[in-house]
C-alpha cells in the first residue's frame, strides 16, 4: 500500500545517470526521475513514486538494508542496494588480480553482506590448478568458493549456481574476460534483448548502455541477479585505516591479542597480526601476499586526500 494518496511502490531496476528504471509488483516499468538528492535511487532500491505523464518521479526511498558501493579520493560509485549476496566471478585466465579481489571481499564484509567467489574456465586445467590453489587461504577464512566452466556449460553448472542463487537478490562483479555476460546469459535467457530494451527506454536512442540492471531470474521473481560494471577500480576511501583488520577474516582473530591497543599492525613489537604473518603453522595463518594486501591498502587509506 501507498503511503501517501497517489504514491505507488516499485523496485528499482535498472539506472543510468540520474534516471531509474522502476518496476511496479505487477511487472509493469516505468522511467522515473528523483525528486531531489534525498531520493536519489540505485538498483535494488524500494521506492514510492507519483506518476507524471507517461513517466514519474521517485518521493521517497525506503530505508536500505545494505549498500554496496565503491569510493576513490573523487567519488563514490553506488552498484546497488538490499543485497542478500556478492559474487565475484574471476577466471583462471586471464590471471585474476588477488588485491582487487580482496578489495571486494572488503567492502561486501562492512556492509554485512555475504559474498560467493566463483571460478570460471575450470576446462584449462594447469591455469585452474594455479588459480584454485592461490585462492586456497580464502577457502580456509570460510569463503564460498565455486569451480565453474562457463564456456562449456551446461544444466550442470546452471543447477549448481542456481542453488547458490534461489531466493536471493545477488550482485554479480568480475573483471572483462571473466565470463560475467556468459553467467548471465546462461541464467537469464533473452537478458541481451532485455538489457537493450532497458536501454532504449532510459536513453531515449543515445548510444549508452545502461550502468547496472536487475534480472529477474525464474517467472515467479523471488531470485534475482544484478549485473555491474566497474570491478576493474575499486576504491575503499569510505573505510578507516584502523577499522580494515575487523574486515579481513583471516586478520580478525588475531586482533585484541596486540601489545598496544592501538597497533596499527604495521610494526609494532609485540603485534599478534605479524607474527601470525610471520608463523605458517599459526592456528589462524596470515599469508605473505595477505599480509602485503592490508600493508597498501592501509597506507593507502592513510595518505592525506588529495583535491
Amino acid at each position: 500500500m501507498s503511503d501517501r494518496a497517489g504514491l505507488s511502490p516499485g523496485l528499482v531496476v535498472a539506472g543510468f545517470g540520474r534516471h531509474v528504471l522502476v518496476e511496479s509488483p505487477d511487472g509493469s516499468r516505468r522511467i522515473c526521475h528523483p525528486r531531489g538528492k534525498k531520493t536519489q535511487a540505485v538498483v535494488g532500491d524500494r521506492v514510492q513514486w507519483l506518476p507524471a505523464h507517461d513517466e514519474g518521479s521517485i518521493e521517497k526511498v525506503e530505508p536500505r538494508r545494505n549498500l554496496f558501493y565503491r569510493q576513490d579520493e573523487v567519488r563514490t560509485k553506488s552498484f546497488a542496494a538490499n543485497l542478500d549476496q556478492v559474487l565475484l566471478l574471476i577466471a583462471a585466465e586471464p590471471e585474476f588480480s588477488e588485491q582487487q579481489l580482496a578489495r571486494a571481499l572488503i567492502a561486501a564484509e562492512a556492509e554485512r553482506i555475504t559474498p560467493l567467489v566463483a571460478l570460471n574456465k575450470s576446462d584449462l586445467v594447469e591455469p585452474f590448478e594455479r588459480a584454485w590453489t592461490r585462492l586456497l587461504p580464502y577457502q580456509q577464512m570460510g569463503y564460498g568458493v565455486l569451480p565453474l566452466s562457463l564456456r562449456l556449460s551446461g544444466e550442470v553448472d546452471r543447477q549448481h549456481l542456481v542453488a547458490h542463487l534461489q531466493g536471493k537478490t545477488t550482485l554479480v562483479l568480475g573483471p572483462s574476460g571473466a565470463g560475467k555476460s556468459t553467467l548471465i546469459n546462461l541464467l537469464v535467457p533473452g537478458a541481451t534483448a532485455q538489457t537493450g530494451e532497458i536501454s532504449r527506454a532510459l536513453n531515449a536512442g543515445k548510444h549508452t548502455t545502461t550502468s547496472t540492471t536487475w534480472y529477474w531470474v525464474d517467472e515467479a521473481r523471488t531470485t534475482a541477479l544484478i549485473d555491474s560494471p566497474g570491478f576493474q577500480e575499486f576504491g575503499l576511501h569510505h573505510i578507516e585505516p584502523m577499522q580494515l583488520a575487523e574486515l579481513m577474516r583471516d586478520l580478525k582473530p588475531h586482533l585484541g591479542q596486540c601489545r598496544f591497543y592501538n597497533c596499527t599492525h604495521r610494526h609494532e613489537p609485540g603485534c599478534a597480526v605479524i607474527s601470525a604473518a610471520a608463523h605458517a603453522e599459526a592456528e589462524h595463518p596470515v599469508t605473505a601476499n595477505r599480509y602485503r594486501i592490508y600493508c597498501d591498502l592501509f597506507d593507502e587509506l592513510s595518505a592525506p586526500q588529495r583535491y
